[in-house]
């Protein structure tokens, strides 16, 4: 974990009250990961008290360049649209544990709902990096909304889904994910917490719908990772990146707790943002 001191280079609202920013930043550029977070404190300390968490968006460690995606929704959202190049903000990261990618998935289906692309945008770079298939789905309200083709690797293959149909597909962004359940090796979502549970209900069945087997050594033998560690998320066919609200955002206030399928508090900011699917209580209503 590092303190930095960032400089805005570029920004721009990319869609209504959506805006991305892009940091240089080379200290935290360097060894950030998808799903990770940076927390950054608003620069007017007139009440604006807590850090802004914003998930890395991208990163290029070549350049020190990093971009962080959100809404302006408060005041301290707000702040940030004010701001200009060459205004230094204060981040600390990156935090959080990343998504984790079995070595030997070739095919990767990323789910986002809204403002939940940025939990997994970073993560299309890396997969293109590494020689991997990329095909993400992405659900908005309506056509006004959708996350712009023009942000994304042209390697993506990328599908639309809108509520009210006037881009892509019409109803929820779950409905697509049982055409690519079989195509894809492993999935990765962020978004609302009821397009979640609904993914992680499919999950949940898909093995015994389609047949397939766990990643993992024949037979399961060896040994059995931990529930919650690295190795354990590497085999889930699904991990989630939550959106809770963070108040410390290093594990301190508990203001990001949810509840894993054992009973256990975890705090997302901590033992998250990503979990394995069946790590968590989707019922508990958080």
């Amino acid at each position: 974990m590092r303190l930095a001191a960032a400089e805005l280079v570029e920004r721009r609202e990319i869609l209504p009250r959506q805006w991305l920013q892009a940091y240089h930043a080379p200290s935290l550029a360097s060894g950030s990961r998808a799903g990770q977070f940076v927390p950054v404190r608003p620069g007017d300390f007139s009440g604006l008290i807590l850090r802004r968490p914003f998930s890395f968006n991208t990163v290029d460690p070549a350049t020190g360049i990093l971009t962080i995606h959100f809404r302006a929704i408060g005041r301290g959202t707000d702040w940030f649209t004010r701001l200009r190049p060459g205004d230094e903000v204060d981040m600390l990261g990156p935090l959080g544990r990343p998504f984790e990618v079995d070595p030997r998935s070739r095919h990767l289906l990323l789910i986002a709902g809204g403002l939940g692309i940025a939990g997994v945008r970073m993560l299309a770079d890396e997969a293109i990096r590494d020689g991997r298939q990329v095909v993400l789905l992405f659900g908005a309200a309506s056509a006004a909304e959708v996350y712009p083709s023009s942000l994304l690797p042209d390697e993506v293959e990328y599908i639309v889904a809108t509520d009210d149909g006037s881009l892509g597909h019409r109803g929820y962004v779950t409905d697509l994910v049982v055409d690519y359940e079989a195509w894809a090796d492993q999935a990765f979502a962020c978004g609302p917490a009821p397009m979640l549970a609904a993914l992680a209900r499919l999950a949940a069945g898909r093995r015994e719908r389609m047949g397939v087997a766990r990643l993992g050594r024949k037979g399961g033998g060896g040994r059995t990772n931990p529930v919650g560690s690295p190795g354990a998320r590497r085999k889930a066919f699904l991990q989630v990146s939550m959106e809770q609200n963070m108040g410390c955002a290093v594990g301190a206030c508990l203001g990001c707790v949810v509840m894993s399928a054992t009973g256990q508090p975890l705090r997302v900011c901590r033992e998250g943002p990503v979990f394995a699917a069946e790590e968590l209580d989707w019922e508990a209503g958080w």
